[in-house]
């Protein structure tokens, strides 16, 4: 009995030994390298995102201390154009804090200059009426929301702001980047990678990206500002930003599938901002793509008028 029992021992031994060897023999990769693999992916995941419509429901809101001065909850159809993604706004819900009481308004507001026409179609009634000084918090959070979410070409893709995160090869050109080391992050294995710009000198992004280890995408990624803005700046424009970052989390589509395309499913962010001394708010961002349905460029799916079920979250 003693004698297959070492033998049994003795084969699990060898395996283990094997095990370590191939995985000693595995190269070592270095955080350019894995980077590489990365901006490599988000070529290839760009090309495949485009057979994707999803839902992106966003929330954004201006406070001054502890009072919600305006707060939008958004729900945006994303889909796919030949040049990268274009927006429909399905529903919006807002409300405005004025004179101590909130505006509830559920259209897209108008620019300034459209503010007195006679055509209210795109524009919300309850909202006609509102000073210029009443509204900076309206402007406030549809600028971020349009300059973050929003579908300026070349700016925004996937329903987050391009410049956010150094994952393409041209943006990675002017980062250095460190591998940290191995950890796990929602249920993968991944490097841990760190990142700041060469030049020491430039006001950009810094922060850290968990990257899959074995397929080599972005699973989490945090920024924050590289240094502060200079005060030449500040006394100059009269603005500050301190404490701005993002945090954003990429999932493969469909998730049961390993093979699945990579999509950014969720940014957040929470910063202040600073204007001319007197003018102080804490910013909140935070946005959810869902609602993942592959298609093609023909499909009707992609017309405009097509109804959606989607409903924005309390």
């Amino acid at each position: 009995m003693a004698l297959p029992r070492l033998r049994s021992v003795a084969s699990a031994f060898a395996l283990a030994l094997s095990l370590l060897s191939a995985h000693a023999q595995q190269p070592t990769l270095t955080a350019d390298q894995i980077m590489a693999r990365v901006a490599a992916n988000q070529d290839r995941s760009e090309a495949a995102r485009a057979h994707y419509v999803y839902v992106q429901h966003s929330r954004v809101l201006s406070r001054k201390g502890s009072a919600i001065r305006c707060e939008e909850l958004t729900d945006t159809r994303i889909t796919p154009t030949p040049t990268g993604s274009s927006q429909q706004l399905l529903t919006i819900q807002g409300r405005l804090l004025v004179k101590g009481n909130y505006i509830t308004y559920n259209n897209l507001p108008d620019s300034k200059d459209a503010k007195d026409s006679t055509d209210t179609n795109n524009r919300d009634t309850s909202l006609k009426e509102i000073d210029d000084d009443e509204n900076t918090d309206l402007d406030l959070v549809e600028n971020i929301r349009a300059n973050l979410l929003g579908d300026k070409p070349g700016h925004t893709k996937d329903g987050i702001n391009a410049n956010l995160f150094p994952l393409t090869s041209k943006q990675q050109a002017n980062y250095t980047f460190i591998l940290r080391g191995r950890e796990p992050r929602n249920g993968r294995d991944t490097f841990h990678i760190e990142f700041h710009p060469k030049d020491k000198n430039d006001i950009a992004w810094k922060g850290d990206a968990w990257v899959d280890t074995a397929t080599y995408e972005p699973v989490v990624i945090r920024t924050a500002l590289s240094r502060n803005l200079p005060v030449g700046i500040r006394v100059l424009l009269g603005t500050n930003v301190p404490g701005i970052g993002f945090t954003a989390i990429y999932a493969p589509q469909p998730g049961d599938q390993p093979d699945g395309v990579w999509f950014p499913i969720s940014l957040g962010s929470e910063f202040k901002i600073h204007v001319l001394y007197f003018f102080s708010r804490q910013i909140v961002v935070s946005a959810e793509n869902r609602d993942f349905e592959k298609t093609h460029v023909t499909s009707t799916i992609l017309d405009a008028e097509s109804p959606i079920n989607t409903k924005p979250q309390p």
